[in-house]
């Protein structure tokens, strides 16, 4: 019973001159993969130059695991990832980058993926119930352990040495499959 409005989250055309970025959208608890979402930020940019990663999610959530202020900021002050705050709206967001990220230690059946992927973006995900129903490996993006920074760095990597069409062959599959599963 499960979807997502495919009208609404339609298909972007792909960016064709950014630097690969990766986007994490869930509200800013560590059990989102937050730190794992960071740490292989870190990973990647000590052997990538060029490549961005961005948060998005409301930030101080009356949660025991919420991710604070002062922690938001060492992360952005490393130069690790950019904080974009919060939204009503996702599309914009989502349009502008070239994967969507969940490194959830668990989920229902999230929504960001299914968004992500009838917008024609590939996803990561961790390979955790729920995620796994909207991620087929290898098809419109990858699974990652959960827990696991290096992990995520790799299928990251995997995703940022893929071409520009390889990219936007992956998210057009998810768009497809969320139309015939998840509409």
């Amino acid at each position: 019973g499960t979807g997502i409005d495919t009208d609404y989250f339609n298909v972007h055309p792909y960016p064709e001159d950014n630097p690969v970025t990766f986007l994490l959208i869930a509200r800013l608890i560590w059990d989102k993969g937050v730190e794992e979402f960071v740490e292989a930020a870190r990973q990647i940019k000590s052997e990538f130059s060029n490549v961005r990663f961005q948060l998005l999610g409301f930030l101080d959530v009356s949660n025991r695991t919420a991710i604070s202020r002062q922690q938001m900021q060492i992360w952005v002050g490393q130069g690790l990832i950019k904080y974009l705050g919060e939204t009503d709206d996702v599309r914009p967001y989502i349009a502008d980058v070239e994967c969507v990220v969940l490194p959830s230690y668990r989920e229902g059946l999230p929504r960001t993926l299914l968004e992500a992927a009838s917008m024609g973006r590939p996803i990561i995900a961790a390979d955790v119930t729920g995620c796994r129903e909207v991620v087929d490996h290898g098809v419109n993006g990858y699974l990652c352990k959960a827990k696991d920074a290096s992990d995520l760095s790799e299928k990251m990597k995997d995703m940022i040495k893929l071409s520009i069409d390889e990219r936007r062959e992956m998210g057009l599959r998810g768009r497809k499959k969320i139309k015939k599963n998840f509409d």
